[in-house]
């Protein structure tokens, strides 16, 4: 079967999935989830102006000629705490003690911050007492007008749209209880294999731990699905086939296989998926993670991955992640990988398929360089934890020279030159 390019392959993949279902969620749980409806502003925010600051709501002419050496005095005639309002107009040559965010009383146009008078902040002020005005505040000093952050029927925020802290905090203030989302996908995840033991039985001779669908369980979290893991299937035809029906039985939205998929004698799963199942593609041109399977099993799309770690790891961010933002409802400009321009800082080679080898970065003279982790085994986990990123390079291409501009896959926040997030 002649291998596909990864371009070729993911649109294979893409144009054979759907967005999910939508449903209402409470506001509380929508955390990360995607906007499956636009919301309008059903008022002006803020309703009225209001104070920006603590101080006193004026009439910007009567503290026009306002200085330190020439002050200008005011009686208080009226105190408005945040969540009240005024009751009554405030006349000319009169001040009201306001808090911030507090309604502006009808009459004042400007604020006059405290740190601008002689008020002790730290005691209410009585009604009745002067204020000492030490600074003019222009009409409009720090006030919020009405209307400022949200216009009645204005589209605050459109369908697709990803839900974080700012989001919520905008659904919240319009009182929006349950906003409609796209439903999260859930996610089933299979290992198959002998050699595999849980993750609190010993070693022995010849075992080893199962990890993967540890790993794959925290990226679908990550990538907005609910991770459903199974458990290890033996390398056995039957036993791997009734571990799939039994899988299909809790109608995931996704199958995620590990291992199985390549060209042992001992690899049961593309047998078992050709039996009950239908086989898109199998074997993509990448290194690591050419032994790929894609196709559906009873309807739900289906991905073989290969059991290395972590060729496992590279294909699921390649081919996995897309299909799950596509089905949790993000935008289609949010399914690419997002990479960045490096220089090799010193010389790749490949064996001719798309390659994307671990490495960390240094930063030097302006621009990033990028270094090999050291092994590109694909069952060495390390080299992926002590890469910041994955270094791509093309199909065909045997060897980079040192220097050359590339494209690499950010695998973490990046360490900014001076210290922080880049």
């Amino acid at each position: 079967m002649t291998l596909r390019s990864v371009e070729i392959a993911l649109a294979d993949v893409l144009v054979n999935i759907t967005p999910l279902a939508v449903e209402r969620v409470p506001l509380a749980q929508v955390s990360s989830r995607v906007l499956a409806e636009d919301i309008s502003a059903d008022s002006d925010l803020p309703a009225a102006p209001n104070s920006s600051m603590d101080g006193f709501a004026v009439r910007a002419e009567d503290v026009a000629r306002a200085s330190p050496e020439s002050p200008v005095s005011l009686p208080v005639v009226i105190h408005i705490a945040a969540g009240s309002v005024a009751g009554r107009m405030l006349g000319h040559r009169e001040a009201a003690r306001i808090m911030t965010g507090a309604p502006l009383p009808p009459g004042a146009d400007a604020i006059v911050p405290v740190e601008a008078t002689d008020a002790d902040w730290s005691v209410e002020a009585a009604i009745g007492e002067t204020v000492q005005i030490h600074k003019a505040s222009a009409a409009g000093a720090y006030v919020r007008p009405r209307g400022e952050d949200m216009r009645a029927g204005e589209v605050v925020l459109t369908c697709g749209r990803h839900l974080l802290g700012a989001e919520i905090g905008v659904l919240a203030a319009l009182g929006v209880v349950e906003p409609l989302v796209y439903r999260q996908p859930r996610v089933a995840i299979l290992s198959s294999g002998e050699e595999l033991l849980s993750v609190d039985q010993p070693l022995a001779p010849g075992r080893i731990r199962e990890s993967n669908s540890y790993a794959l369980a925290s990226l679908i979290a990550e990538h907005g699905g609910q991770p459903l893991r199974f458990p290890i299937a033996r390398d056995d035809l039957g036993d791997i086939r009734a571990t799939l029906w039994s899988v299909v039985a809790h109608a995931p939205d996704l199958i995620i296989s590990s291992a199985g998929v390549s060209v042992g004698a001992a690899d049961y799963v593309l047998a078992a998926l050709r039996e009950i199942g239908e086989l898109q593609f199998w074997r993509v041109n990448m290194r690591p993670g050419k032994p790929l399977a894609f196709g559906r099993i009873q309807g739900i799309p289906f991905f073989g991955l290969p059991g290395n770690p972590v060729s496992a790891l590279v294909t699921f961010d390649v081919f996995v992640r897309p299909t799950l933002l596509k089905m949790g409802g993000h935008s289609e400009d949010r399914w690419p990988q997002p990479v960045i321009s490096v220089r090799a800082g010193e010389e790749f080679r490949s064996d001719g398929r798309r390659s994307y080898l671990r490495t960390r970065l240094e930063w030097r003279n302006g621009e990033w360089f990028a270094y090999s982790t050291g092994t590109q085994s694909s069952g060495a986990m390390m080299s992926l934890v002590r890469a910041d990123g994955l270094l791509i390079i093309d199909a065909g291409v045997a060897r980079v020279d040192a220097g050359s501009v590339l494209s690499l896959r950010p695998l973490r926040p990046l360490p900014h030159p001076t210290g922080g997030d880049a």
